[in-house]
């Protein structure tokens, strides 16, 4: 184990974001991942990450009520192509479409081009886009091509601010109908 004041110190600088990019494989990063050569576990690295992934607390149900009410959505991720670890534990497909990964494109958030990118090939208006994210630079840069953008905090706030966007989620709509 290594703090990670450390490990920021001693990786390389660009070797995990080529690798999110697709510029690299697994090999190459594990070759390159600290600025000194040293080797590391690669697969005890990749194990603890994929140990690491679950929903957050609401995330699910919201997926499944947005699917539920016919709502597209695409994944649109700075993440390697261990995003395939991501599914395998959590089946996330069954809500949403891995469209837009950054070891597909090349692209990471917030790089304007990779948002015009999926305007363009989604061929919508941006004003009929809702993007979230966690990180708030790159729903800064959502909106600076013109698509909503919400911050995202936890699942409850999400779904009121998607409420205040006219998104008002039916819970179970199928079920609903049935009754």
């Amino acid at each position: 184990m290594m703090p990670m004041k450390e490990l920021l110190e001693c990786k390389h600088p660009t070797a995990w974001i080529e690798f999110e990019k697709g510029m690299i494989d697994e090999v190459e990063l594990a070759r390159k991942f600290f600025k000194d050569g040293r080797s590391f576990d690669l697969e005890g690295l990749k194990n603890c990450m994929k140990r690491g992934y679950s929903y957050i607390e609401g995330v699910e149900e919201l997926l499944h009520a947005l699917k539920q009410n016919c709502y597209e959505i695409h994944a649109f991720t700075n993440y390697p192509i261990w995003y395939k670890m991501i599914e395998d534990k959590l089946k996330i497909s069954r809500y949403l479409s891995w469209t837009f990964c950054s070891c597909s494109s090349g692209k990471r958030k917030p790089d304007l081009n990779f948002y015009l990118e999926v305007l363009n090939l989604l061929k919508v208006n941006p004003a009929n886009c809702i993007f979230i994210d966690d990180r708030l630079r790159n729903v800064e840069a959502a909106v600076e091509v013109g698509i909503i953008g919400l911050h995202f905090k936890n699942a409850h706030l999400l779904r009121q601010d998607l409420s205040s966007k006219g998104i008002d989620i039916l819970e179970d709509k199928i079920q609903e109908q049935s009754s």
